[in-house]
């Protein structure tokens, strides 16, 4: 394999690394986004319903603003917990596309490279390139089956729950 080829090699492998990198970055910003706006509306919230529990004119009146509230915050939990489930369903769904396409163009620079390895060696032989080229079709199709049923799972979780909501 010639040097050209491991430096294409490594920069496409760091470029799919920074590519990984700013989707971490940014799926973490949009979690810290959500958090910092679920609690603003939750400490609004507990300001009002203080202020609405001190005008509470009985007993009952302030059972009833109490378990309001309650269900409310319930309400905005549940609604914060599903948005960042979408994050990192969302995130996964991002990551296996990356992957895959790592996958495909890198094993595709690396049958390259081991056939011009190969085809440079003296007395190369035909059956051990087809042995290369047999087992990296079978390593591309059990990675194709194991990303189908990772989808698979990913949409039955998110088909659960929402039929939770």
């Amino acid at each position: 394999m010639a040097t050209e080829q491991f430096s294409e090699l490594h920069r496409k492998n760091m470029e799919a690394a920074m590519r990984l990198a700013q989707m971490s970055i940014e799926n973490s910003q949009r979690i810290v986004a959500l958090q910092v706006d679920v609690a603003k509306t939750l400490f609004q919230d507990s300001v009002d319903s203080a202020k609405a529990l001190a005008g509470a004119k009985d007993p009952q009146q302030a059972v009833a603003l109490r378990t309001q509230f309650t269900q409310e915050t319930a309400q905005k939990m549940v609604a914060a917990a599903r948005a960042i489930a979408d994050i990192g369903n969302a995130s996964r769904t991002e990551f296996s596309q990356l992957l895959t396409e790592q996958l495909a163009s890198g094993s595709k620079d690396l049958m390259e490279s081991f056939q011009s390895f190969f085809g440079s060696l003296p007395g190369q032989s035909a059956q051990v390139m087809d042995a290369m080229q047999q087992a990296m079709a079978n390593a591309n199709k059990a990675f194709e089956q194991v990303t189908q049923a990772s989808a698979a799972a990913t949409a039955n979780f998110g088909g659960t729950a929402k039929k939770k909501k």
